[in-house]
């Protein structure tokens, strides 16, 4: 099998398909797109692809068809014809103010004036855009192609200021409004980001613009599907698990088929080893520190729910939680249901490498002490290794009194199992171990349930005043927590945990083996 050139980075269509990289023939969509609608938007979180999409989408356009040879639009398409494409990314560098926004909008507008040969006299950054693509659709007699890239980016740079954020929003919105006025003369138009801001904010004048990022149709246009894994990228396969490939990154979802990370498997077939590679290029920090302001309780974001109308009003007054991890690509859609007259989507982490990173990161934030957190990570692995229960009380005392005072003062999530819980779920999620939260079973639900080393352990949280009052264990025991799991003939460890309010650390810590 003929090995290829790994396009790592690369978004450029010619430079993949004129120097022999593997290319994920995504045209056959691009047709779709073509024929079915005119205005389309489509967020997905980074590094999947968008800008490849948006620059083969404007060579296809432009009618270069010798780098479209052998792919699926090829015969389809009409190459006598090349229509004007105005291309419009927001992607490199940070803008702090309007001054800056609409002198990046100049820049990129004169950069296009140049290439289609016009000249503009409107100095007003819409104005201007709506000139150049007048004077495009009469210079050449077609109409434009339109292709906006990280649409989102100034306002996503600013979230931790909002006013900024805000006044970056209404610059863009009214750029964005310009494609509507000039419908007469727009043939395509395609909008991307990572974000998906509600279309009230930001894109209020284009009521004709298509979302298309929670279509069953277009999952896959952006991504891998594992049979491009197994065809496309056959010659990287061999000596790597294919089964430890799906679990580590495949699983994000819009409803349709599931994908893959571009990013994270081009580096898997590089360096043969899994690794996190796709969240290490954006450690969330402003995303840990959210959730930890707002005492989320992470067993729950292996599977939260969220209505359509919550992930669509995404905007700078108003980052739900939920719409936010969705958007970054911390969660992907699990499934969703009709509600009545509404849609509920259900939520969770797409793979191993999210589950293991993200929880990492917000022990790390929970902690306060990203060192110490890593080091109590290596140290879990090996007490859950050796089975020693005495050991395991141990680590739980010295892990809990190692969070700090504050944490406990100002945060109302410390007040309840549920600050416990999420400390101990991050802990050993971290490990990317067989974990599932809120376990249940025909009388109630447990708070933890981990599968590891051909042993099941169940453990309960509860918080009580000065001394262990044995209410866990005796939970567990009750309601027959256990009996679901003895079928596989494993030993089963029910582990009460009980926390004092007042003292602030561990003081009962009861296990017994079935």
């Amino acid at each position: 099998m003929h090995r290829r050139k790994l396009p790592i980075g690369i978004q450029n269509f010619r430079e993949i398909r004129e120097e022999d990289h593997y290319y994920v023939d995504k045209t056959g969509f691009i047709r779709q797109l073509i024929d079915e609608g005119k205005y389309y938007f489509l967020s997905r979180p980074r590094r999947f692809g968008k800008s490849l999409l948006l620059d083969t989408l404007g060579e296809l356009f432009a009618g270069n068809e010798a780098l479209f040879r052998g792919l699926s639009i090829h015969p389809q398409w009409d190459w006598s014809i090349a229509y004007p494409v105005i291309r419009l990314s927001f992607g490199g560098g940070v803008l702090h103010d309007s001054v800056t926004l609409e002198r990046k909008i100049g820049e990129q507008l004169r950069i296009n004036q140049a290439a289609l040969g016009v000249t503009c006299t409107e100095t007003g950054a819409s104005g201007y855009f709506g000139e150049l693509i007048r004077l495009a659709h009469a210079a050449t007699g077609q109409r434009v192609v339109i292709l906006i890239d990280e649409y989102d980016k100034p306002i996503l740079d600013n979230l931790t200021t909002p006013n900024i954020a805000r006044e970056l929003r209404d610059g863009l919105r009214n750029l964005y409004s310009v494609i509507k006025d000039q419908d007469a003369h727009i043939r395509f138009a395609f909008i991307t980001g990572v974000s998906k801001f509600s279309k009230v904010s930001i894109f209020s004048g284009l009521n004709n613009l298509n979302d298309i990022t929670v279509d069953a149709d277009y999952s896959a246009l952006c991504g891998y599907t594992q049979t491009d894994v197994e065809t496309v990228f056959a010659p990287e396969l061999d000596g790597l698990d294919r089964d430890e490939i799906r679990r580590w990154y495949n699983g994000y979802n819009w409803l349709g088929t599931a994908v893959y990370n571009p990013f994270d498997l081009l580096l898997l077939f590089r360096k043969r080893e899994f690794q996190p590679f796709w969240f290490e290029t954006g450690t969330p920090t402003f995303l840990v520190d959210l959730l930890t302001e707002r005492g989320c309780f992470t067993p729950e974001l292996a599977e939260l729910h969220a209505s359509e109308a919550l992930l669509s009003t995404f905007d700078v007054d108003h980052l739900a939680t939920e719409a936010l991890l969705w958007q970054t690509g911390y969660l992907t859609f699990a499934g969703s249901r009709r509600i009545g007259a509404r849609r509920e989507y259900r939520l969770g982490y797409p793979n191993l490498e999210v589950t293991s990173a993200l929880n990492d990161a917000l022990l790390k934030g929970l902690m306060g002490d990203p060192s110490q957190a890593e080091r109590a990570v290596s140290r879990l692995y090996d007490v859950l290794i050796s089975g020693d229960f005495a050991a395991l009380r141990a680590h739980l005392e010295s892990l809990f009194a190692a969070i700090p005072h504050q944490w406990h003062d100002g945060h109302p999530i410390a007040r309840y199992e549920g600050f416990y819980a999420s400390v101990f779920y991050s802990h050993l999620a971290a490990l990317g171990l067989d974990l599932t939260p809120e376990d249940a079973s025909n009388r109630g639900r447990v708070d933890l349930t981990l599968k590891f080393n051909a042993q099941v352990w169940l453990f309960e949280f509860k918080v009580v005043e000065l001394a262990p009052e044995g209410q866990a264990l005796q939970q567990i025991k009750e309601r027959g927590y256990a009996d679901k799991h003895r079928a596989l003939g494993q030993p089963i460890h029910l582990i009460g945990i009980e926390f004092s309010r007042e003292r602030r650390t561990l003081v009962g810590f009861e296990v017994e083996t079935l």
